[in-house]
């Protein structure tokens, strides 16, 4: 920074961990969730996953479901990125992502894909309503959500983007998309 700017900017001090007012896992887990759980498909990297765990912490979702060969906690390499909220997560494992969705359809909820495909509603175009369940579901880094998944839900989002490339990391999408489900949702009914 050039002296020049120093000398006008204002001086900000960063809070220390202990002014954050945040609470621990128990009392985490009493508080009314948003009505959403995202679902893992064939999610390969253990830090990706961690990442998605903390992720889900931070946007207060009801849960993960981890499917097919997404790893499950407790892991080192998930644990490195989480950052202890696999402890305040709740989290369930399926064999397949359509095992996960007929339980999810069977309990409410809109099963809603992360990918591009032909159709798909731009991110910026959908509201979602807060009486309404969802089930976000991201894909494997390379191949993204597995083709049967993608014809089995109600509703394909895309994430709009104006660079060279074609998709963001699994963990950013995942964030972008919770954060504007929840900020439509409206954060202060649930917190």
């Amino acid at each position: 920074m050039s002296k020049s700017l120093f000398y006008f900017a204002k001086m900000r001090r960063k809070l220390k961990n202990r002014e954050l007012g945040r609470i621990d896992a128990k009392a985490y887990k009493e508080l009314q969730k948003m009505p959403i759980i995202l679902v893992l498909d064939n999610i390969r990297s253990l830090n990706n996953i961690g990442s998605l765990f903390r992720t889900a912490d931070g946007m207060r979702i009801q849960g993960i479901y981890l499917c097919g060969i997404t790893a499950c906690p407790p892991h080192r390499d998930i644990q490195k990125t989480a950052l202890g909220a696999t402890d305040s997560v709740p989290w369930k494992y399926f064999d397949s992502t359509l095992e996960a969705m007929k339980e999810l359809k069977s309990n409410g909820y809109k099963l809603i894909a992360l990918e591009q495909v032909e159709g798909a509603v731009m991110l910026n175009d959908y509201m979602p309503s807060e009486q309404t369940q969802l089930a976000v579901i991201v894909g494997n880094e390379v191949k993204g959500v597995d083709d049967e998944v993608v014809n089995g839900v109600d509703l394909c989002i895309e994430i709009p983007q104006f660079g060279t490339k074609h998709s963001f990391n699994v963990t950013i999408s995942a964030g972008i998309v919770l954060w504007d489900f929840c900020s439509k949702i409206g954060f202060d009914k649930f917190v």
